[in-house]
């Protein structure tokens, strides 16, 4: 098999990797393991005993809560919240900026924050916001309705490229200020998942409401919202910048956080809070078990088990394998369904037919996820709605989970395609290929593609993987650029099936060289259509929405533009030498990523160790 890497301009090409050479290479606790082990014994005995021995409380360390990041920051001075290329994975979102309101995953209800209620009039086109009494930015004024109706009107009357402008000039027809902690939102249509999709932390972070006495009359484009000597950047968050580099981020408590005098919460236990870069496993495994670190983001199961096993302080979402939390965006293999022959359908399934899932989830994931028959996160409210498909037997139709290499031979060779001398296809004598795009940044999606591309290779496909720098790599698929892509585009319902099915409505297919609102494989499917528009208007839960999600689910199951190659897994670990309150699924008061705007929630539950 071939792998073809590009990262921006020119090509790197490497020939030989072999589902054996792939197995000792680290896919199963291989190379990557024994790197990770190494360093591991390396270390060891510098710094303090891992998990062992009393902390003293006076101790620093025991008032800091310290992060990893996985790679550099490129722009440190930028704190602009709705402009390409800032980075919030680095305490921005855990603990600068505050959410109005929180989708608890576990729970499946929407938590208040800054803010009381957001509540719909009968029609679902009006919706009126109530604001927590006593807010305020980190500088003493007042966070109030101001603010919002600014940031909103910002949005919709600022550049198109800022993050949210789309959707709130689709959505938002009028926002007025009724009074000082009261804001009313007149939709363009109704839209009972406006508070959901855009203000409730549902994936990562919502929409970021800004101080208006700060941000008018700059330039929304431009403007960094950094200058260490104004306190900037202002939110309203318990932490303050005290430092800011490529590779570390620093926060200090503020005294003086809002939360306190109006009663919300006590400030939290950490007094600091530190996101300091790892650029390798190895190295970040290897701190972390010298307890240079509290928080792991996800690393791979095998170096889990290394670090476990030498520093039992360290504990993951779940003890138990596959010991990791299931990310809401399932991962794929999208077909462009404008390239022939990937446009017929039933080449589609023959590649589907061609796919081992069960060994994706061996082999790329060392058995740390599950499979996926639709392309949703198994989670509770989700769940419900996959198995209306299964007692509508849906599954035993169109048999998406059925490994069943005869049958993709059979399909292939009904389209005219004979088998060569080395067992490839060709038809009119040109070869039967497919090109799998990836990101070059990270593994998980490498991993996976070079395991289909091994079982397509061996019922006749010639198959390849190429490595794309990720601007790059999104922007081909935007632009429908590709033939084949290991991506997670279909990223958005964690609670109800609209927002993702609606990713690949036929409206938002655009001609090939433009970008696309979602529909990247460009698919289209009118039935489909029509019987998502019919999901759009109705509450969140109705009954009504069973029938046309199922009409909708047998169009994609018959078409499959694209498919589900496993759940997405992330195995987060935390310290409990110096901290203790993480989240687990033994208190699973909220999930677990650290670096979302929920994380607040976690960060306000832990308590010392001592």
């Amino acid at each position: 098999m071939t792998v073809e890497r590009i990262a921006g301009t020119g090509d790197e090409r490497f020939e030989g990797i072999t589902r054996r050479g792939f197995l000792h290479r680290g896919a199963a606790a291989g190379v990557a393991l024994s790197g990770v082990a190494g360093l591991l014994a390396a270390c060891e005995g510098a710094g303090p005993s891992p998990g062992t021995g009393a902390v003293d409380k006076d101790d620093p360390r025991a008032k800091v809560v310290i992060w990893d990041m996985a790679s550099r920051v490129q722009s440190p001075d930028l704190w602009n919240p709705i402009v390409p290329g800032m980075r919030d994975d680095n305490g921005f979102e855990s603990a600068l900026m505050e959410p109005l309101f929180i989708l608890n995953y576990e729970t499946g209800e929407i938590e208040p924050w800054l803010g009381e209620s957001l509540t719909p009039n009968d029609t679902l086109d009006v919706w009126t916001l109530k604001i927590r009494d006593g807010v305020k930015w980190s500088d003493g004024e007042d966070y109030d309705a101001d603010d919002v109706v600014f940031t909103i009107t910002l949005l919709k009357d600022g550049p198109p490229e800022l993050s949210n402008a789309a959707a709130m000039n689709e959505w938002v027809k009028a926002v007025v200020k009724l009074d000082k902690l009261t804001v009313e939102f007149t939709l363009t249509k109704p839209n009972p998942r406006f508070q959901l999709d855009y203000f409730s932390v549902k994936i990562f972070r919502n929409v970021p409401i800004l101080p208006e006495h700060i941000w008018r009359g700059k330039d929304a484009l431009t403007f960094k919202n950094y200058d260490p000597e104004k306190g900037w950047p202002v939110f309203t968050g318990p932490y303050k910048l005290a430092s800011t580099s490529p590779t570390k981020c620093a926060w200090e408590r503020d005294p003086n956080w809002w939360g306190v005098k109006a009663k919300f919460k006590p400030l939290p236990k950490p007094e600091r809070l530190e996101f300091v870069v790892a650029e390798t496993e190895e190295v970040r495994v290897a701190r972390a078990t010298n307890n240079e670190v509290d928080v792991l983001d996800d690393i791979t199961t095998g170096a889990y088990e290394s670090l476990h096993g030498r520093n039992e302080a360290f504990v993951a979402w779940n003890p138990e394998k596959p010991y990791s939390w299931a990310d809401p965006c399932t991962r794929l293999l999208s077909m462009n369904n404008t390239v022939p022959p990937w446009d017929d359908r039933d080449m589609r399934w023959a590649v589907n037919f061609a796919v081992d899932k069960d060994e994706i989830v061996r082999i790329a994931y060392e058995g740390s996820t599950t499979k996926a028959p639709i392309f949703f996160p198994p989670y509770k409210g989700l769940n419900d709605y996959v198995d209306l498909l299964e007692a509508e037997g849906l599954f035993e139709e169109f048999p998406i989970m059925r490994h069943d290499p005869d049958k993709a031979r059979e399909t292939i060779e009904s389209k005219g395609y004979t088998a060569d001398g080395d067992g490839f296809y060709r038809k009119d004598g040109k070869p039967l290929r497919m090109r799998i795009d990836v990101p070059s940044e990270g593994t998980e999606l490498s991993r996976y593609a070079e395991v289909i591309g091994e079982q397509l290779q061996a019922i006749g496909i010639d198959a390849t993987v190429r490595k794309l720098a990720f601007g790059i790599f999104a922007d081909n698929l935007s632009k429908g650029k590709f033939e084949a892509a290991a991506d997670f585009f279909a990223c958005g319902s964690v609670s109800e099936p609209w927002y993702s099915m609606n990713l690949f409505h036929e409206r938002n297919v655009a001609p090939v060289g433009t970008d696309s609102a979602g529909n990247s494989v460009r698919w289209k499917n009118s039935v489909y259509s029509k019987n998502v528009d019919a999901m759009a208007g109705l509450p969140l839960g109705d009954p009504r929405i069973d029938a046309p999600f199922i009409a909708a689910a047998r169009e994609w199951l018959r078409d499959l533009p694209f498919f589900p190659a496993a759940h997405a897994k992330k195995l987060y670990s935390f310290n409990t030498r110096y901290w203790v309150g993480w989240p687990s699924i033994d208190d699973p008061y909220i999930h677990p990523p650290t670096v979302w705007n929920s994380s607040h929630r976690i960060i306000h539950n832990l308590r010392p160790a001592t």
